[in-house]
């Protein structure tokens, strides 16, 4: 009988499916720490998994372990070798929650060229004169520039077009068709695009090779550029940004992953009223945490049924689905 495995506070919808699945036992840990879900993994046969790391050693620790559900699309968390020396198939949820991340860059976006945070607070100290400094920027007629366009780059490109805005996107792994197909322009060559760009949005993986805008990537930007980083904490070095935002290359920014996640409680943004902060939930609305929980469940079913649909595995080459 699989005993399966929830790390994180999952949706009841989620929930109820496993708990109506014949044949399946569960454990269940709220709580999203490493600490508390590797007490039961020596016993699970699926682990159903939020943000938490999953390490080469907690997956040497689990001899029972048949496949890694991720609640969500990203696994920068996951060690992917580790599982594929075993042939591990590691899931996600695919796009159901596209939708949502791309309405939370739009939302960014917005509040970032209104500059939101910065009005908000001075209308409850009492600071009605701020609106004479026109701070605020409109969207019509500016470029933005989309790195990285896959499902959730495609959604906000067509969502900006109503603004009026001009689109490049960067993704040297799309089709050329695809771009034209969205009527948006291709660009071959991120840094020779950066300097044009008014609005940048990023919707890519973190990889090992650093920061995509480093130091020396935000000193390229045109004066004024607002950056929004929905997708994956350390895409943009931090502390260049805090710098590029005091020198003026950049007016406003809006950061919904961070490197450190949570940040610290000195972090340095949180007094930068010229970046919108929003604790990692673009993704998470009440629609897409049902949608999730139960696609991430489905997932770990359907591997025990033997129909896992290979195009939710990560690693389908790497275990010999593909």
């Amino acid at each position: 009988m699989p005993r399966v495995l929830v790390a994180g506070k999952l949706h009841e919808r989620g929930l109820a499916v496993l708990r109506n699945a014949p044949g399946i036992e569960l454990d269940y840990v709220e709580a999203i720490t490493l600490e508390s879900y590797v007490p039961y993994m020596a016993k699970a046969d699926a682990l159903l998994v939020r943000t938490q790391p999953v390490t080469a050693d907690v997956i040497a620790g689990a001899h029972r372990l048949q496949i890694v559900s991720r609640h969500g699309v990203g696994y920068d968390a996951v060690d992917l070798p580790a599982l594929n020396a075993r042939k591990i198939p590691l899931t996600v949820v695919g796009d159901v929650n596209a939708r949502p991340v791309a309405e939370h860059t739009l939302l960014m976006l917005l509040a970032a060229a209104k500059r939101l945070p910065r009005h908000d607070a001075a209308m409850r100290s009492g600071d009605w004169n701020i609106r004479n400094q026109f701070a605020a920027t409109e969207l019509d007629g500016k470029r933005l520039l989309i790195v990285g366009f896959g499902r959730v780059g495609r959604l906000v490109a067509a969502m900006a077009k109503p603004f009026g805005m001009s689109i490049a996107a960067y993704d040297p792994f799309q089709a050329a068709d695809m771009f034209a197909g969205a009527g948006v322009e291709r660009v071959a060559d991120l840094q020779a695009a950066l300097p044009s760009a008014d609005f940048i949005t990023l919707h890519v993986p973190k990889t090992g090779d650093g920061p995509l805008l480093g130091a020396a990537e935000l000193a390229r930007l045109k004066p004024g550029v607002v950056i929004i980083n929905t997708a994956r904490g350390g895409l943009i070095d931090e502390a260049a940004l805090a710098a590029a935002l005091d020198n003026g290359t950049v007016a406003a920014a809006g950061l919904d992953v961070f490197e450190t996640e949570p940040p610290t409680p000195g972090y340095g943004l949180f007094c930068d009223q010229r970046i919108v902060l929003t604790p990692h939930i673009a993704g998470l609305t009440q629609e897409c945490a049902i949608r999730m929980a139960v696609v991430s469940v489905q997932n770990i079913l359907d591997h025990f049924a033997g129909k896992l649909r290979s195009d939710l595995v990560v690693n389908r080459v790497e275990i010999g689905m593909a």
